[in-house]
């Protein structure tokens, strides 16, 4: 019996020594690799070398044992080489980092990722020759290198892939002759090499489902596309005519938008916005350049741009649309967006969609940010800057350390009540002009959060010391009491005592507002009172702790 308990004992610590060894070497990896790629911007923060687990990262995805199958860095910027340290990812299955500036070679030991099934590098700077050792890769289904400087040979090994049914070798320096079997993939493309096919040789650069069909279809198809374009053409035009018509007798212009070519995902439809390409808003950014980012946040970051017309946009970037739910929310924020028409909101221009990015347009903001126009109001009514309508609420938090809610810490989740604590925090922030969370506060000895800054202020009954200076004593004090009032209320810790946002609208119109506070003021001292009252019996447990332990001490040995 006893055997045998050690007999489990030794298996579990081995499981145990498995699995750490595993997640170190995997992590090892990805970290030689964040080096390799030269993270400047630090979009891989969470790439952590002190955290052995690295199915917690960003862009990584584990499957139940740990083991990293899932590797995405499409179009962040990175401007280094491939770590050979890859090779040593053997659970790997999806390996994509396409659209960035990676140089030098494809190292030899990607032949090693024998469990891959797809690897894309295309649109990269990649140079030299396609390592033989990808023949390695029994278990390959999509290999893109497309859009790169590789040169050489295309090697014979790449033809043995048996569960190989696309490659993309487009756009490089490869020159000789096409391996035989490669024709035989359902999907390919040799186009715009240097090599043995096309026009001069007995086999295509590229497949039916790539390249051009045969001509006879291509006269068919053309006959009825001069048709439908014809009867098209002439619909528009009378389409046009009518809108100009109305405009006319109407008094109103009506924008018409039209979908712009490019890699597009032409699932996601959104009505009127315009659908930019993906290389206009690369030219429009010059590639995303750091010294172009206006701010980051929750959802990534937004980086300032210039379109071909000179018109100045705001564009945004989301980082994470590929998460669980990721892309619902995106939708959401566009159509929760391009209906919200005010003329104090910042409309939406457009947006785009590839298979790997969802960004959104704007126009960009001259006059700074909004948290800047805020602090320079003036002598205006605080109140007149509140304009609050009850909307949809996504169910996916994105957002700063100080304006999140105490349940969203918690548990994750989000609702109405979250939105309106966020919202109890941007009142806070208007009338302070301060922010969220502000570690320079500890060196007046006050509070690093906002809402704790106030409340302790609010007691104190010191409301001249909450407004913001700037505002240099301009400003209707009542207004600024039932600011502070609404803004507490809505922030709360608990959401089932937070208003709607239907009930603040009312309050901030003066209904409902006094017999809720005094509510508020009751449960407040209250909660006051017993946090003190515990505080007290904690420090008197701390006391007789010590008294004992001295009595004890002080006893004959």
């Amino acid at each position: 019996m006893f055997f045998g308990l050690k007999l489990v004992f030794r298996v579990l610590i081995l499981a145990c020594l498995h699995s750490f060894v595993s997640s170190n070497e995997q992590g090892d990896a990805l970290i030689a690799l964040k080096a390799s790629l030269n993270d400047s911007a630090n979009q891989l923060s969470s790439w952590n070398p002190n955290m052995v687990d690295p199915c917690t990262w960003t862009k990584v995805t584990c499957d139940d044992n740990k083991n990293v199958i899932y590797v995405s860095l499409s179009a962040l910027g990175f401007s280094g080489v491939l770590s050979p340290k890859i090779g040593a990812l053997k659970t790997l299955q999806t390996l994509v980092l396409q659209r960035n500036a990676i140089s030098g070679g494809i190292p030899e030991e990607f032949g090693n990722l024998t469990s891959l099934t797809m690897l894309n590098l295309d649109n990269n700077r990649l140079t030299g020759e396609i390592p033989p050792s990808l023949g390695n890769l029994q278990k390959l289904q999509s290999l893109y290198l497309s859009q790169n400087n590789l040169t050489g040979t295309i090697p014979d090994s790449l033809s043995h892939l048996a569960s190989l049914t696309e490659i993309q070798l487009d756009s490089n320096g490869l020159s000789g002759q096409i391996p035989g079997g490669l024709f035989k993939v359902a999907k390919y493309n040799f186009t715009g090499n240097h090599l043995k096919c096309g026009i001069n040789a007995s086999q295509r650069c590229a497949s039916d489902s790539v390249g051009s069909s045969n001509k006879s279809k291509i006269s068919k198809i053309g006959t009825v596309l001069g048709i439908v374009v014809g009867i098209v053409c002439l619909l528009v035009f009378g389409g046009l005519l009518l809108l100009f018509w109305k405009g006319r007798h109407k008094g109103y212009r009506r924008e018409v938008f039209v979908d712009v070519a490019g890699e597009v995902d032409k699932r996601i439809p959104f009505g009127q916005l315009k659908r930019f390409s993906w290389r206009e808003l690369q030219l429009a950014t010059d590639n995303f350049n750091e010294k172009n980012v206006l701010g980051q946040g929750g959802f990534g970051k937004v980086y300032k741009g210039v379109l071909s017309d000179n018109s100045k946009i705001a564009v945004k970037r989301l980082t994470d649309y590929e998460s669980p739910g990721g892309d619902a929310a995106f939708q959401r924020e566009v159509e929760m967006i391009s209906v919200a028409v005010h003329r104090n909101l910042l409309h939406l221009i457009g947006f785009c969609t590839t298979p790997t990015e969802r960004l959104l347009v704007y126009p960009f903001m001259q006059n700074l940010s909004v948290a800047y126009r805020l602090r320079v109001v003036g002598d205006f009514g605080l109140a007149k800057l509140v304009d609050v309508r009850k909307t949809n609420v996504t169910t996916q938090v994105r957002g700063t350390m100080g304006h999140i809610a105490p349940e969203y810490l918690s548990t994750g989740k989000s609702s109405e009540r979250t939105d309106v604590f966020g919202y109890g925090i941007m009142l806070l922030e208007l009338v302070t002009g301060q922010r969220a969370i502000d570690f320079s506060r500890l060196e007046e000895e006050d509070d690093v959060l906002l809402l704790d800054h106030v409340k302790k202020l609010e007691r104190e009954k010191r409301l001249d010391d909450i407004v913001d200076r700037n505002l240099n004593k301009h400003y209707n004090i009542q207004e600024v009491e039932m600011m502070i009032q609404v803004a507490l209320l809505c922030t709360q810790s608990s959401p089932e005592d937070r208003p709607l946002m239907s009930q603040v609208v009312r309050m901030l119109e003066g209904e409902g507002l006094a017999e809720r506070w005094e509510e508020w003021q009751h449960v407040e001292v209250n909660r006051r009172q017993e946090y003190e009252r515990l505080q007290r019996r904690f420090d008197w447990g701390e006391d007789s702790i010590y008294n004992q332990d001295a009595v004890e001490l002080s006893g004959g040995r």
